[in-house]
């Protein structure tokens, strides 16, 4: 699959110059059918400091250039994704299992963000990193311009393996930043498509080699990488416990730029005014689309005692109907498989612990009978109470997969407090008719993203999209990537001969005589 659609074998790109990588270190393999190879490679740690040499290199002749060749780059890069979709979507389809309609939406959405990128006006991300300057008094001016960072490690996940390493590359190259890619290690061929795109729009405006370069690795090459003396940023989408290693590696560079999304134990609260119907929608399809393993799926329902004996069997009737099958089904298949059977084992696990502390399973997941991928079906279990507590079955964890934890409260201060109860902070929702139970949510919701009669999963492009707590450091990607991309430099700039002179300051001019 992946030779026929890349345009070449398993390499990595330093100085723009592909360095075949072959070799069995690094494999993908097709989650839907175990037995099939998307791509396979080697581990090349050499690699990184040559790659960060040449990102180095690069940055000086590409920060400099003009805004509207570096524009022009992305344009053309905009066009290629936007011809080359549909075999980013089958790619995206072979390496992750997911669904294909799913991966079509993921490719969709590659050249969509050049175009949010590039837009002006007050609520684009270009308006809060564009120059400014103002007078300060006759002959002085004060100014304001933005430099890019430099050399910028994007470290990318698999579960959106394509938009959200795009998602960081865009604004940084826009901004005249260099950058050295380390795709998932579960999604090498993904990784390899959009560089050989960037690389081609690049060589196509007639730049050399350097501004965009690859890196195929697992743990030995991320870790080399953000631990690297010559990098400026560290751009990452993953797990809290990666990204806590990230930040202790770099506890004593302080300069460095460091932006992490790192996931989320997000919850979902349903009153007894809601439309019901438009809640169990949105919670089963945000529990469960992207089998689980969305940052932002709903890991957490939060039901009035009111409500929830209609409901909580709601949801469970609509998580047991879900299409669960082969991604590429020409039937219409909601949920594919998970990643890796090591992933389908955490959710058993998490699930048998769960029931073994306490939880009431009312929706057992299992493997799918008949089909040999990494297929599991949704999990639906009943706690007494969501707390931040180490353990028990309503404990602060994020089980990356199809499961969702329930319990039932009765007032709209407990489900807040529920809600709250967990050191994550990238997404919640509540499902309401009355506005001063919106507002109070809107206002006292720890996270970053806060929903109103929508699901916790999926995000517009043109907000941001970050985290508190362990779910991120206050650098919010979205819209708000350019801000992480570039920074301030206030400068005062004198024009005339004026010089102040201080209380007991002496400076006479024919002393330069």
């Amino acid at each position: 699959m992946a030779v026929e659609i890349l345009r070449r074998a398993p390499s990595n790109l330093v100085n723009g110059e592909w360095r075949g990588i072959g070799g069995a270190d690094i494999v993908s393999i097709n989650p839907a059918r175990p037995g099939e190879v998307v791509w396979s490679g080697a581990s090349r740690v050499g690699d990184v400091g040559d790659a960060v040499g040449a990102a180095r290199g690069a940055l000086a002749a590409w920060s400099r250039t003009a805004l509207e060749e570096r524009v022009a780059v992305l344009r053309r890069f905009q066009e290629i994704a936007t011809a080359r979709k549909g075999a980013l979507a089958e790619l995206i389809c072979a390496e992750t299992g997911k669904a294909h309609w799913e991966s079509e939406g993921e490719a969709g959405l590659i050249a969509g963000k050049v175009g949010i990128t590039l837009e002006e006006g007050v609520h684009s991300g270009r308006h809060r990193v564009t120059d400014f300057e103002f007078g300060l008094n006759g002959t002085k001016a004060a100014r304001c311009h933005f430099r890019p960072h430099g050399v910028m490690a994007v470290v990318g996940p698999f579960n959106f393996p394509a938009h959200l390493p795009n998602g960081h590359i865009v604004p940084a190259l826009l901004m005249g930043n260099t950058v050295v890619f380390k795709p998932s290690d579960k999604s090498p061929a993904v990784g390899q498509m959009i560089t050989e795109m960037f690389q081609e729009a690049l060589e196509g405006e007639g730049f050399g080699g350097g501004v965009v370069n690859l890196v195929q690795g697992g743990v030995d090459v991320a870790s080399g990488l953000v631990t690297h003396g010559d990098i400026d940023g560290i751009l990452f989408t993953g797990s809290w416990e990666v990204g806590r290693k990230i930040l202790e590696a770099n506890l004593d560079r302080p300069g460095r730029i460091v932006a992490l999304e790192m996931g989320g134990n997000n919850a979902a609260i349903v009153m007894p005014d809601a439309d019901l119907y438009q809640a169990v929608v949105e919670v089963t399809r945000c529990a469960f689309n992207t089998t689980g393993q969305r940052c932002t799926s709903t890991r957490r329902l939060i039901v009035h005692r009111d409500v929830a004996d209609a409901v909580i069997p709601a949801v469970v009737k609509a998580a047991s109907s879900l299409v669960i099958g082969d991604p590429r089904s020409e039937e219409p298949v909601f949920m594919g498989p998970i990643i890796t059977e090591q992933a389908r084992d955490a959710v058993f696990d998490a699930q048998a612990r769960f029931a073994g502390s306490g939880g009431r399973v009312i929706l057992e997941s299992t493997s799918v009978p008949g089909l040999e991928g990494w297929y599991l079906t949704p999990s639906v279990i009943m706690v007494d109470r969501f707390a931040m507590d180490a353990d028990g079955c309503g404990c602060d964890e994020e089980v990356f997969g199809p499961m969702l934890r329930i319990s039932v409260v009765d007032s709209l201060g407990e489900a807040i407090a529920q809600a709250n109860a967990t050191r994550f902070g990238l997404s919640a929702s509540i499902f309401t008719s009355d506005g001063g139970a919106q507002e109070r949510f809107l206002a006292e919701a720890r996270a970053g993203c806060v929903n109103v009669n929508c699901g916790t999963a999926g995000a517009s492009s043109k907000l941001p999209f970050g985290g508190l707590g362990i779910s991120g450091n206050h650098r919010p990607a979205g819209a708000f990537a350019m801000d992480y991309c570039a920074y301030p430099v206030a400068s005062m700039i004198e024009g005339g001969d004026a010089a102040t002179l201080a209380r007991g300051m002496r400076v006479e001019r024919d002393w330069l005589s």
